[in-house]
């Protein structure tokens, strides 16, 4: 039983996994950079490659011219071979860029952007013989090497396919001149390693997955652990104000949903407001559905406005009903009359007729013992 409890079935929490991010523990392919930066380099030559080789050979070639300036003064050469250097490196620097861009973009992409300190320090446990023999013979090795294996093997399909499409133009190339030739050869080599990369990118599309899961699978929890960061979380103060107010959130977006259903809407006017409902067909009282003081009292009275529910202003009633009655319970019975007045009140006004004059608004009195201050002190108390 206590072996079966320690094994890792349970998916990480969020908490583990922040955890292990602070440490630069996150998912990461080595193939999809890879890929990413052979593809958009091979792209961009193929691009502008034409270009590129005019500007390349240019250089080389006026490297190679000495004019009598340069010969009658040698120190020029030293500034000449620094100014080619600086036009060379002008040349690959979007090469450079390009490279630095898809190398940084597609690192990021399986485990998010992350620098952490601790990965780059020294670990002496790498240089441990028995944990580098357990890193050869793991499965993450053997792993390794079915990915180079697969690379192997579809670099080899795609190059076969490849030289038997263009055996004819490689054939060809003898009989061609030097310039027409070496266009042809670029073209080829350009083309050729496009597709010779793309192999790259099914291995990247099978990797990023992978990591997914294996890094879930490193991560996975046991159900004690899972137990014990429960515990650990709920004991920390913030936590458990963090919980209490998700509560209160949830509690009352229950109750404010609960007053469309509400016959009516009963308010301090400003401070106080608490929806009843009443059903004349059931011998039970009234229903207290929702109740509210300041900001949760305006929501109220925004509901029963929205959903055409009768308001009716009666400060000491509306006092009484939410310091007494809990929320879905039922009125206190030294209320019934005081409600009845004002249930009464608002059925009337649903079943006004052109000549029948409105029932008279009542003016509902609260027993000396139900009569509440904004604080919830009995009035008669604080008198006395």
């Amino acid at each position: 039983m206590a072996e079966h409890s320690a094994e890792k079935t349970e998916q990480p929490t969020a908490r583990s996994l922040r955890k292990a991010r602070e440490q630069g523990q996150v998912p990461r392919s080595v193939e999809l950079p890879a890929a990413a930066v052979t593809i958009g380099s091979i792209l961009l030559l193929y691009f502008i490659g034409r270009a590129w080789m005019e500007k390349v050979s240019a250089l080389f070639a006026r490297g190679f011219v000495f004019d009598r300036k340069t010969l009658d003064q040698p120190s020029l050469l030293a500034t000449n071979f620094f100014h080619s250097v600086g036009e060379g490196l002008l040349l690959i620097l979007p090469v450079l860029v390009l490279t630095l861009v898809c190398a940084v973009l597609a690192g990021g992409a399986t485990g998010g952007f992350l620098f952490a300190a601790k990965n780059a320090a020294p670990k002496f446990s790498r240089i441990n013989p028995l944990s580098g023999l357990a890193r050869v013979f793991g499965t993450r090795s053997l792993v390794e090497l079915a990915k180079a294996l697969l690379k192997f093997s579809l670099i080899t399909i795609v190059l076969w396919i490849l030289v038997d499409r263009q055996l004819g133009k490689l054939l060809a190339l003898s009989e061609m001149g030097v310039e027409p030739a070496l266009s042809t050869a670029g073209q080829l080599i350009g083309e050729s390693a496009l597709w010779l990369s793309l192999c790259l990118l099914v291995i990247a599309l099978i990797d990023v997955p992978y990591q997914h899961f294996s890094y879930t699978k490193r991560m996975r929890m046991t159900k004690q652990e899972v137990k014990d960061e429960l515990k650990e979380m709920e004991g920390r103060p913030e936590i458990k104000a963090a919980i209490r107010a998700k509560q209160r959130e949830m509690a009352n977006a229950r109750m404010i949903r609960k007053v469309k259903d509400a016959d009516v809407v009963i308010t301090n006017p400003e401070h106080f407001a608490v929806a009843l409902s009443y059903d004349p067909t059931a011998e039970g009282p009234p229903i207290l559905l929702a109740k509210g003081a300041d900001h949760m009292a305006a929501r109220i009275r925004e509901q029963a406005l929205h959903h055409g529910v009768e308001t009716f202003a009666a400060p000491s009633l509306a006092r009484a009903l939410y310091f007494t009655t809990k929320e879905d319970q039922p009125i206190p019975e030294s209320l019934y009359l005081a409600v009845a007045q004002v249930i009464a009140y608002v059925f009337s006004l649903a079943d006004i007729r052109p000549g029948v004059d409105p029932m008279p608004r009542p003016s509902p009195q609260v027993p000396p013992s139900m009569q509440f201050d904004t604080d919830g002190k009995l009035i008669e108390r604080q008198s006395a």
